[in-house]
């Protein structure tokens, strides 16, 4: 069982909250085309485009990071979605928005660590490494294309590469404590051929850190 200061995560819960209405900007709109994004690179030291990805059915759009606990409370739930939807040709990409000049923790030698499942803290259950890409937004153009405003904040595209679903992973940090499952909802549905219900979710998390 982990040793968890629970005092912490209540305050976590209140900051997401706090922070869970606010915008980058302009936001992409239910059913319009994904932004496109190309040249991130990765822990792997490679470039990472969306259309890297052209023979997946469903993608999923993640902006994380490595230093809020929301994000790293969602680091195993994501390793275990990628794991459970790879056979059904759904593909995982998170990217780090945020400036590492203004937080250190979301450097990228420090999002090499989270990957490999090093230096992981007592919000992870398990030390098994990243399972999807997981690149940095150096500019933070994508992040602001999509209209992320904290981290996790999720996108669905559907095989047009549409936005779909967009909001949190689920309805609580807690894994325990989970009742609604949105993206594996909407990945059920849309691997249907239905249409995503709820569509939109308010995404709770830390504030994307600007430069």
């Amino acid at each position: 069982m982990i040793n968890r200061n629970w005092t912490g995560v209540i305050l976590v819960a209140m900051f997401a909250l706090l922070w869970s209405g606010s915008r980058a900007g302009a936001s992409v709109e239910l059913g319009q085309d994904a932004p496109e994004f190309s040249g991130l690179i990765g822990v792997d030291d490679r470039p990472h485009a969306l259309a890297d990805y052209e023979d997946a059915k469903l993608v999923v759009v993640v902006f994380t990071c490595n230093h809020c606990p929301v994000s790293q409370a969602y680091e195993d739930r994501l390793i275990a979605l990628q794991k459970d939807y790879e056979d059904k040709e759904v593909q995982v990409i998170a990217i780090n928005p945020n400036c590492p000049e203004r937080e250190p923790e979301d450097s990228f030698e420090k999002m090499k660590e989270r990957a490999a499942g090093r230096d992981l803290g007592d919000w992870r259950q398990n030390q098994a490494p990243f399972n999807f890409p997981y690149v940095v937004d150096a500019t933070q153009e994508v992040a602001k294309a999509y209209g992320a405003a904290v981290t996790p904040h999720v996108f669905v595209l559907d095989g047009e590469r549409r936005v779909a679903y967009m909001g949190s992973i689920d309805n609580n940090m807690n894994a325990l404590a989970v009742r609604n499952h949105f993206v594996r909802d909407a990945l059920d549905a849309l691997l249907a051929g239905e249409t995503p219900e709820p569509a939109a979710t308010r995404p709770l998390g830390c504030t994307i850190i600007w430069k």
